[in-house]
């Protein structure tokens, strides 16, 4: 078993490009919204002793306004990450224990290389896509303000600092090019 880790900046593709690996049956362990799920179960008191009733004032996490909360200080997303990361890391664990027998497992996380959990993937895949482009993709996506894009973009490491640390890098120029890659480095990983 390969743990390959998926991973890009907010709004690069990794969710589109990931699809790919689940359509050939690969399990994919999708870290963003493990961490959702856990912040809305089992985190979810937690999250109130640190943050707040009113975040769940409709019953369910209100994302927005967490993110308005932590992405705007680094403190409280700090301890946001002391909170979820464990929760997480701990999932990924069952996760791997309950598909020992995959050939290849994909961790897609948008903060592989920040939170060095890297460096518990045999190979690690990044994607890149020029900053207006994943501006306008999240903005759509998410409905939000390109200013409050642009403070979840700072809160991630620049492409730049991440590529020499990747062991394959899809350049996601238009997805059919993305997918040509993806395949081309699929074939080397299963060699």
């Amino acid at each position: 078993m390969k743990i390959i880790g998926l991973t890009g900046g907010i709004g690069s593709g990794k969710s589109t490009l990931m699809k790919c690996f689940k359509s050939k049956g690969f399990p994919c362990f999708e870290s963003d919204k493990i961490g959702i799920e856990l912040m809305d179960g089992e985190l979810k008191q937690e999250i109130i002793d640190n943050f707040g009733s009113q975040l769940f004032a409709t019953g369910n996490l209100d994302r927005n306004q967490l993110s308005e909360l932590v992405f705007n200080n680094e403190i409280a997303l700090g301890k946001l990450n002391k909170i979820v990361h464990p929760a997480v890391g701990n999932a990924f664990r069952k996760f791997k224990d309950e598909n020992k027998k995959a050939t290849l497992i994909i961790k897609e996380s948008a903060i592989l290389f920040e939170t060095g959990t890297f460096k518990n993937c045999d190979f690690v895949i990044l994607i890149c896509a020029a900053k207006k482009n994943r501006i306008l993709r999240v903005m759509n996506r998410d409905e939000l303000s390109r200013k409050a894009v642009l403070k979840r973009m700072e809160n991630q490491w620049d492409d730049k600092k991440k590529r020499p640390l990747a062991d394959f890098i899809i350049e996601n120029t238009t997805l059919e090019v993305a997918k040509d890659q993806l395949e081309s480095i699929l074939n080397k990983l299963l060699e």
